[in-house]
């Protein structure tokens, strides 16, 4: 194992109807065999989950993220997807800083076809450890982002990056 990724979901922004008027959203991701869930937040198209995912990260693979409206009668409707290359954040981490002044922008990530960026991402040294705030915007749906961030969690005996 190389350490933990610690995925904050903070919230969702003018997510998809799927119920008659709203929707009952939560989010899951994953990376090769995880598989993480957020709580459902009831009747709402802005939710704020405010909750922390952690990832064991064996090898850096791409982080997948998918959010779904809760039926309690039916299947959970999807509503929408992303996925997001977590490398350049595991390239600034592996850079060991320790002496860099608070908030100092490491990289920036622009948003690209490939990507599910809506907007520029900032990798920064914060608080000291290595964070990068993103906006995502949900594929396979008519509208929807989630705001998350990543930090990074050394663990004592992990291998060497």
């Amino acid at each position: 194992m190389l350490g933990l990724l610690r995925v904050h979901i903070h919230r969702g922004v003018n997510l998809a109807i799927r119920d008659l008027r709203s929707s009952d959203p939560y989010v899951i991701i994953r990376m090769g065999k995880q598989k993480l869930k957020t709580r459902v937040v009831k009747k709402n198209l802005n939710p704020v989950w405010d909750e922390d995912l952690t990832l064991s990260i064996v090898e850096p693979l791409p982080v997948k993220l998918e959010v779904y409206d809760w039926d309690i009668l039916s299947a959970d409707d999807k509503m929408g997807d992303a996925e997001f290359d977590f490398t350049p954040f595991w390239e600034a981490v592996k850079m060991n800083f320790d002496d860099l002044p608070n908030d100092t922008i490491i990289t920036t990530v622009k948003p690209t076809r490939t990507n599910c960026l809506a907007e520029e991402s900032y990798i920064t040294w914060t608080n000291g450890r290595v964070v990068q705030n993103m906006v995502l915007r949900l594929r396979n749906v008519e509208c929807g982002e989630i705001e998350l961030k990543l930090s990074w969690i050394n663990v004592p005996g992990c291998r060497n990056m």
